[in-house]
């Protein structure tokens, strides 16, 4: 199957330098970002940003202190040798030969003596200590204003997002796929957030410090100053480069991931069709074709990103080297700089340069921001071509319900060379019932949408009593209509709650009423929970009739004066469509009604019946006048079974008597045994949500929290298992195959490490040079150490390129590797698994996107900061202690203060990681369901009350992270201001053991240097904590999924597998309960055997467990008791793949994928490649390739995302295709021509007779006519079979199926 098309794009030819389309800009303006702040949000971020710039000049500020200092310690140093000669003597801080004569230098100047090292260096350390303080509070306050002002925004823009999403009009969906949207709303936001929040203060903060940095060169040297930066152009050149080059590469991976977003979102949605098709491999490989060019992207923007890093610290190095060489000879011959005047202007622009390179690192993160936002604005940007929260727009004061069409020609946006309705026009009279009927994709469905306004025609005009209804207010439009669909669509909530979307402010009466009249008020009074049970994701719980019926109800309350019924009455058996029917006949009064119907017997008493063709109105008339005419309606009539005739009523009674008391004798029979049998906890079994493929007939309880602890115990467990191990060794076992690329990031790393301890002795040997007597020795040594700087320099280049280069290397392969494995994982999970609410679709996307990117982002390139973090600690620890232990251990007594500020960190942060992740998975799920059934929220009018529902659930991570803001802000400020108190100590320190001449201030100034730098080191690391706890959570929920056993294993290697497949199947005393339902009793001794190439047809009423028994024999979960034979093995025993690939399904209603009309004829059979030839050969066999071969781009046509572009009829047969190509040993028709207009079910009926012979086939219908011809027709009554024969055996016994055939009376 190819990749999903994103149809809002033309997708460009990836070969072909990603075509045209992606070399236009694909990113907004940074400023643009910032378009949802309100000025609480922009006064936070001047304070926020007013203190990232006092943070940012506190350093230059330390080093005036630390050049001043350097001057004195030179003069001491000077003073200490000259004094060594017994000859002098200091007398008025002077020194004097002992004749009494003032000693002069060679330069003619004297030697100031009788300075109090120790108490000049307490003043520095005070001066210390106070920018220390200034830093604790500046870096507090950057942070938390920042973070909490990010925080605000990005949760406007969640809201904004959302709500303008959910204002677009339906044709704006027909092009953008879910799985798309869902990836945008997680993934993109989260990357605007990171763009906007406590990078810009850091970044605020560099540039600050290299500002200042360059003003304190300019103060103390400018000559020296305008030398080093004359290198800065191209240190900008690159860093600017590198945002550049860095944001385009992100930007491409972001669109490769967005695209494996929607594979995994259709997939996830659609799983009991892979499963039953065994398309599981095949989805994997379709995910990780997308995931393969994201990690290409990936690769490119680490390596360039390392190229530039090095080229940045090339420059720096040799930067100093050219520095130190022209500096020195200020110092040496022109006197111009003093030792300290030197230091000041190399470390203030040696500042300002590293700190330029270090703020080009946060462009990263804006960049990103940009790419992502771009699709977000774009789409809050877009204004909608039919604003559902408008308040524009009449509200008629009296509607009477007079609907007409004038010359409408229509064609849907995704399909513009298609046209649905061509030139309509139609009257439909007030309180009239009109009947649509035509052949599928005739144009009838399309009419009721324009009604509705989901769509504006082209050309012409739809009218409500005379008024356009574009001119109308379209919520108050789509008040006044109730609608019930074929393939009814239930929130997951409660049946109340679903009936309450009907009508804002409904009382329990009513809602009691309206299940009355829809027949639905019995059933839901057998469930254990009543109104208060749960119906499941999508409406997974209830069976395809208690749906409709459900609906049914949520139209009646709305008390609508127009009625659309579009094949509202397809999915019930007989017995509810007749009192259904009834119902809808006493609600219609008084209503303008529209009934779309293939079976005309349903439109026989409209007022009008309009016979549709090729998008026109071809005939109109009452059902006698339209037979008269001999057209379109005449065909369909002509073609229609006709039900059998009556039997006298006699016999009817008589045979009704002897029923009712087989019924009496099986509800006493079964009343014992049907006790709920103890489940075991290790039972191989699901429950399963048959919503998408089989269409879940028994379901007769809510869903039932014990139970579903009881199912989901062994996880919980296996998670508190996990959570002992180090998630991080598990992950980095999975990048093992990358070994030498780990290796090598690991040797760059180490030598990026020993570079800073390098350089740290370097500068303080030019330092102890200047204390050298003999000045041709100085300047040879000075020489000397210029020349090793630039060795520094090419070093330097190449191991952070190395380092860049193969740390992305491994970090994108094992993030491609985790996500495939975790999408495999959920795919090789049984059915049931996914009816936890914890595993709905949306909630396992964004999963899956953010998990595995977090594991990487604590993986990939940051083990190469730890590594280097590391290595430069560990090297600074042992030339400290090897030049003074006993300074170096005054300095490390500070270290554990920083290693507390990063635990404490991190503890505070675990908390919130989790409750921002649990919170951010609620909002998802809200958004994932509003973007699936957005048609019928649209059709309800109740699109704002899911953006309430969203805004809600995005308050609580929305507060978790103004706490997080706080607690951030004071580790930052205090990780920050520990150095400077370090400083402080370590130099007041220095002072004493250099006064007692136990150290050379050489020795002093290197042992304090490398250990603060390390020091620094160590605040990268603890810097790096946030992304560790946020991976970690992902980790161990991540790696909690890969280690989960699905309770039915699906490996080729596990099971019976035998030549010859016949296709026997029998049901033997099965009893079934759903694992989230346990006290209801599904099946209660299914009893019932098919021999090899005989049909069985499973009869009953809605909820009796027909497709219960179907999902047994597909092993979507396995009985409780009893057992399910195939060809003599029981089915527990038997291998699943090998099982399902003998397997053929056509259901109710089916679910195709977002790709071509002959690659969704060619998943049927996954295990080999299928020929155009087959395919079409299929497609003929299922009354289709006329079809096809009508449309433009023939078998390559997109059905769209879940074939949203074809008729309910083109789908179905396109399945039933499908089906046909995977030449099955049985198969299974549930409902399968249900949807089917009478001509195409006539025509797909034959196929279907014809597929049948030699094979086994199990039928579910709830149209009898469609089984008169089975072997054998089983009646099911509460789980069981309560009478089996033919056709003929079973009328002649005038029970069960006797009183279904004559009077379509329920069986209870």
């Amino acid at each position: 199957m190819k990749e999903s098309y994103d149809l809002s794009t033309p997708p460009a030819d990836n070969k072909n330098g990603e075509g045209k389309e992606k070399q236009k800009a694909e990113t907004v303006k940074y400023s643009v970002l910032y378009r949802f702040a309100i000025w609480q949000d922009i006064v936070m971020m001047v304070v926020g940003g007013f203190c990232a710039m006092v943070h940012g000049v506190t350093s230059p500020a330390m080093i005036l202190v630390f050049g001043t200092m350097t001057d004195t310690f030179v003069a001491h140093e000077i003073e200490m040798q000259e004094l060594k000669d017994p000859n002098k003597t200091c007398q008025n801080d002077i020194i004097y030969w002992t004749n009494g004569s003032i000693f002069e230098l060679a330069e003619n100047t004297t030697v100031v003596c009788g300075t109090d090292i120790e108490a000049t260096l307490t003043q520095f350390a005070c001066a210390y200590a106070g920018i220390g303080a200034i830093v604790m509070l500046a870096g507090y306050c950057q942070i938390f204003f920042w973070v909490s002002a990010a925080a605000r925004q990005t949760l406007q823009i969640r809201k904004t997002y959302f709500r303008k999403i959910m204002q677009m009009e339906i044709g704006w969906f027909d092009c953008v796929s879910v799985g798309e949207l869902n990836a945008r709303m997680s993934d993109d936001i989260n990357k605007i957030n990171a763009g906007i929040a406590d990078q810009v203060s850091v970044f605020i903060q560099r540039i600050s410090t290299c500002v200042s940095g360059f003003m304190v060169g300019f103060f103390s040297g400018w000559k020296l100053t305008l030398v080093v930066m004359s290198v800065s152009p191209l240190l900008c050149l690159a860093a600017g480069l590198m945002a550049k080059v860095v944001a385009g590469l992100a930007g491409r991976e972001l669109k490769s991931y967005a695209s494996a977003g929607t594979v995994a979102d259709e997939v996830l949605s659609s799983i009991r069709t892979v499963a039953a098709f065994g398309g599981e491999e095949k989805e994997a490989e379709r995910y990780d074709r997308n995931l393969e060019e994201a990690e290409t992207w990936g690769i490119k923007r680490g390596a360039v990103g390392g190229g530039f890093q090095g080229f940045l610290w090339c420059i720096i190095f040799l930067c100093y080297s050219m520095a130190f060489y022209y500096g020195s000879t200020l110092v040496l011959n022109t006197k111009e700089l003093s030792p300290g005047g030197l230091i000041q202007v190399f470390f203030g622009v040696l500042l300002g340069a590293i700190n330029l390179g270090q703020a080009s690192t946060c462009l990263e993160s804006f960049a990103s921001g940009r790419a992502a936002a771009k699709n977000v604005f774009d789409t809050i940007d877009r204004e909608p071509e039919i604003d559902c929260f408008s308040e524009e727009g009449y509200k008629l004061d009296k509607v009477k319900g007079d609907i007409e069409f004038h010359n409408v020609s229509f064609y849907y946006p995704s399909r513009p060379e298609v046209k649905a309705l061509d030139n309509l026009s139609m009257q439909i009279k007030s309180g009239e019932t009109t009947a649509f009927v035509g052949p599928s994709g005739s144009g009838k469905s399309t009419t009721t949408q324009l009604i509705q306004r989901f769509y504006d025609p082209q050309e012409g005009m739809v009218t409500l009593d005379g008024h356009d209804i574009r001119t109308l207010n379209i919520q108050w439009l789509r008040s006044l209509i109730g609608v019930v669909e074929q393939e009814p669509v239930l929130f997951s909530t409660t049946i109340a709650e679903n009936i309450k979307y009907g009508r804002p402010g409904v009382t329990m009466p009513e809602i009691i009423q309206a299940t009355k009249e829809a027949n639905a008020y019995n059933f839901i009074m057998a469930l254990p929970q009543k109104f208060d049970t749960l119906v499941g994701d999508s409406g997974s719980h209830m069976s395809g009739g208690q749906k409709q019926r459900i609906a049914i109800a949520r139209a009646l309350i709305r008390n609508p004066k127009i009625l659309l019924l579009d094949m509202a009455t397809s999915a019930l058996d007989n017995e509810s469509e007749a009192i259904v029917q009834e119902a809808l006949d006493n609600v219609r009064t008084g209503r303008t009604t529209i009934s779309v119907a293939h079976r005309l017997s349903t439109v026989k008493t409209a007022d009008v019946i309009i016979g549709f063709e090729h998008g026109q109105a071809v005939e109109r008339g009452t059902h006698s006048e339209l037979l008269k005419k001999e057209g379109v309606y005449f065909t369909l009539a002509t073609l229609q079974s006709q039900a059998p005739s009556n039997t006298p009523t006699d016999m009817i009674s008589e045979a009704l008597e002897e029923f009712d008391r087989k019924v009496r004798s099986f509800s006493r029979g079964s009343h014992g045994s049907g006790k709920l049998s103890r489940r075991n906890s290790t039972r191989l079994r699901s429950q399963s949500q048959m919503s998408a493929d089989l269409v879940l007939d028994a379901v007769s309880s809510g869903f039932h929290m014990n139970g579903n602890n009881m199912h989901f115990e062994t996880d919980e467990e296996d998670a508190g298992n996990h959570k002992n191990h180090s998630p991080f060794l598990h992950a980095l076992k999975y990048n093992k195959p990358e070994w030498p690329y780990l290796l090598l990031g690991s040797m760059g790393a180490v030598i990026n490490g020993l570079i800073t301890p390098m350089y740290t002795i370097l500068i303080t040997e030019i330092l102890g040079a200047f204390s050298i007597p003999d000045l041709d020795e100085q300047r040879a040594q000075i020489n000397r150490i210029c020349l090793l700087f630039c060795v520094l320099a090419f070093i330097s280049l190449v191991s952070q390129f190395v380092q860049g280069y193969a740390f992305a290397k491994s970090g994108e392969v094992l993030t491609r590797r985790l996500r495939k494995l975790g999408f495999q994982a959920m795919l090789k999970q049984e059915i049931g698994w996914f009816d936890d609410p914890n595993n709905s679709p949306g909630t396992l996307t964004t999963r899956l996107a953010t998990d595995a990117s977090m594991i990487r982002d604590a993986t990939g390139s940051q083990i190469g900061t730890i590594i280097n973090s590391i290595t430069n600690i560990v090297t600074s620890f042992i030339i400290a202690f090897v030049f003074s232990w006993k300074l170096a251990f005054v300095i490390v007594c500070f270290m554990p203060l920083l290693g507390m500020a990063g635990l404490f960190q991190s503890k505070k942060l675990t908390g919130f990681a989790n409750q921002d992740k649990k919170a951010m998975e609620d909002a998802g799920q809200v958004s994932s369901e509003a973007f699936t059934n957005i048609r019928t929220i649209a059709g309800l009018a109740k699109e704002s009350v899911f953006v309430e529902s969203y805004e809600q659930k995005l308050q609580a991570p929305y507060e978790s992270s103004r706490k997080k803001a706080n607690i951030y802000g004071i580790c930052f400020g205090f990780s920050q201001c520990v150095i400077f108190l370090a400083y402080a100590a370590s130099y007041r320190f220095a002072g004493h053991l250099i006064s007692l001449q136990e150290i050379h201030y050489m020795m002093a100034i290197r042992v304090i240097m490398v250990i603060v730098m390390s020091g620094q080191a160590m605040g990268r690391a603890s810097s790096y904590t946030p992304d560790y706890v946020k991976a970690k959570m992902a980790a161990s929920h991540f790696f909690e999924l890969l280690d989960r056993v699905p309770k039915i294993s699906l490996s080729h290697a596990v099971g019976e597998k035998w030549e010859n497949f016949k296709g026997k199947v029998e049901f033997l005393n099965c009893k079934f309960t759903y694992p989230t339902r346990p006290d209801t009793q599904v099946l209660n001794g299914l009893a019932v055997c098919v021999n090899p190439g005989q049909t069985l047809a499973f009869v009953g009423s809605s909820g009796c467990g027909k497709s219960t028994s179907v999902q047994l024999l597909e092993r979507f979960y396995d009985p409780d008791e009893g057992q399910v034979m195939i060809d003599g093995h029981p089915s527990d025993s038997v291998n699943v793949p090998f099982l399902r690939s003998q397997i053929g399904i056509v259901s109710q209603e089916p679910v195709l994928f977002d790709c071509s009309i002959a690659e969704n004829i060619q998943y049927g059979d996954n295990t080999r490649y299928i020929s155009m030839e087959e395919v079409v050969e299929a497609a003929k066999k299922a009354h289709l390739h006329e079809f096809v071969m009508m449309l433009p781009e023939k078998y390559e046509t997109q059905v769209g995302a879940q074939g949203s572009q074809l008729s309910r009829g083109e789908k179905q047969r396109i399945a039933i295709a499908r089906a046909i190509v995977r030449n099955p040993k049985i198969l299974l028709l549930d409902e399968a021509t249900s949807a089917l207009d009478t001509e195409s079910e006539k025509i797909v009926q034959s196929a279907l007779d014809e597929a049948r012979k030699g094979r086994t086939c199990i039928v579910i219908a709830h149209r009898l006519s469609t089984i008169q011809s089975a072997d054998i027709i089983a009646v099911m009554f509460n789980g069981a079979i309560i009478e089996q024969g033919t056709h003929d055996e079973l009328m002649h016994k005038k029970g069960a199926y006797y009183k279904l055939v004559t009077t379509g009376a329920p069986i209870s």
